[in-house]
């Protein structure tokens, strides 16, 4: 488990320089969601170092715009008046978030406090086709809308998680290994198109790693590893609460981190990367050949392996006193120790506090994780006798992707220094009080 001495949640300051109202606000937002309990305008100057007469026009202007609310009175220290506290307002806002998938389409909207309020999956077309995946989001993004009760003009943006490697500048998706028929997609800007809303593009890996960091508690602050494992792998980095994207927005391709030299040849030549030998497809031939799982498995129906991976994963759950319990425990052994190697280079690396595991099939292999990972990187983490590695679970489920798309959507409200810069124009947005659909657009 995460220990729960964790660092606090680090608090952006704001300026009492004139004519910087929007920075301002936002300062005042991050502050108010990141607390542990509802602040009162003299704690929320406290926090920010902003003036008491900036902190009460800037709540007054929040308080209008339907972004916070009043949440009853605190008592007074001395003989003072008690203190109004402020919370935001869910319906404040909204944001949509896609997690593309080769497996499965998972989409969400999120209310301002980062609650899930309405959600959808689908598998993936076996076809791949982008033109009818792209079709299929929108139309589902319209009917996630409608099932929250969210006012489209409070609606403020799309997210959409997808397999890298991306291209942010024009927003295109650029050829992920799993999606066969997907070559240079203009995903962002399609889907912008056909919703009429701002979208957001940014890998998987990082959306989940935002979605720990948005909603996770303890397990999102500070410097962690989200270690998504899906039908391919990836690494999202958090380092001092900031979500690392890297020059290109691309950071944590670890899929070619060679881990079995003896292993099956990846596509890149070589032999044994971990993104090779973590697919489902991979652990499902070799419960073909151990002979665990039945023979005649389709390995290029995505369904089918999913299936029988999840086949595998119950088998390894059973008696291992049984044959194929035990055979296939083994294979979901040698599946986490290979994992466990690339977390801890990552860990070392960059003296990470914890690895927060999550992604569609966390839930299936986590009952063998969590002690195989937890034991080697006990030997392994250099640092220890500074400071402990944790490993953990994310909280958030299987969603998790979908949830960070829409967290970075709802971040550009929040954050006085948003670092996405992936959205593209559209020709409208809805009106944001402190310029988040502004910074979308931007």
């Amino acid at each position: 488990m995460v220990s729960s001495d964790q660092p606090p949640a680090v608090v952006r300051r704001g300026t009492n320089l004139d004519r910087v109202g929007g920075f301002n606000d936002t300062v005042v937002l991050d502050a108010i969601r990141r607390a542990d309990e509802r602040l009162s305008r003299v704690e929320i100057a406290a926090a920010t170092g902003l003036s008491g007469q900036a902190i009460s026009n800037i709540t007054r202007r929040l308080l209008d715009a339907g972004l916070v609310r009043e949440a009853g009175r605190q008592k007074s220290a001395g003989l003072g008046k008690p203190r109004t506290l402020l919370e935001l307002e869910p319906t404040g806002q909204y944001a949509v978030g896609v997690h593309l998938d080769p497996a499965v389409v998972t989409t969400v909207v999120l209310d301002l406090t980062g609650q899930v309020v309405a959600r959808r999956r689908a598998e993936t077309p076996a076809s791949d086709d982008p033109d009818v995946l792209i079709a299929g989001i929108a139309a589902t993004v319209e009917q996630v809308i409608a099932e929250a009760g969210a006012p489209r003009e409070r609606v403020v943006g799309v997210g959409i998680a997808a397999p890298g490697p991306i291209d942010v500048e024009r927003g295109v998706v650029v050829n992920p290994p799993n999606l066969s028929a997907w070559h240079l997609v203009p995903l962002r800007d399609t889907l912008r198109v056909l919703t009429g809303l701002p979208v957001l593009l940014d890998k998987d890996v990082t959306a989940a790693a935002s979605a720990e960091k948005w909603a996770g508690g303890p397990n999102g602050r500070g410097s962690f590893v989200f270690f998504y494992l899906g039908t391919g792998v990836g690494a999202g980095l958090v380092i001092g609460d900031e979500v690392v994207r890297g020059s290109s927005s691309n950071v944590g391709e670890i899929g070619h981190v060679m881990v079995d030299p003896d292993g099956p040849v990846c596509f890149c030549g070589r032999r044994g990367c971990v993104g090779e030998t973590s697919q489902p497809r991979y652990l499902v031939q070799q419960g073909i050949h151990a002979g665990v799982l039945a023979k005649g498995i389709d390995l290029d129906d995505r369904h089918a392996v999913d299936v029988a991976f999840a086949e595998l994963c119950d088998q390894a759950a059973a008696d291992a006193d049984l044959p194929g319990g035990k055979v296939a425990r083994e294979l979901i052994a040698a599946l986490a120790e290979r994992i466990a190697k690339v977390v801890e280079d990552i860990a070392n690396l960059l003296d990470l506090e914890r690895v927060v595991f999550g992604g569609p099939h966390w839930d299936q292999l986590a009952p063998f994780f969590d002690e195989a990972v937890r034991a080697a990187l006990e030997e392994r983490f250099l640092v220890r006798s500074v400071h402990p590695f944790a490993v953990t679970g994310t909280a958030l489920g299987a969603d998790v992707g979908a949830v960070g798309a829409a967290s970075l959507v709802l971040d550009h409200t929040f954050s006085p220094n948003p670092s996405v810069l992936l959205l593209g124009p559209a020709e409208s947005a809805p009106s944001v009080v402190v310029g988040s659909a502004e910074r979308l657009m931007s």
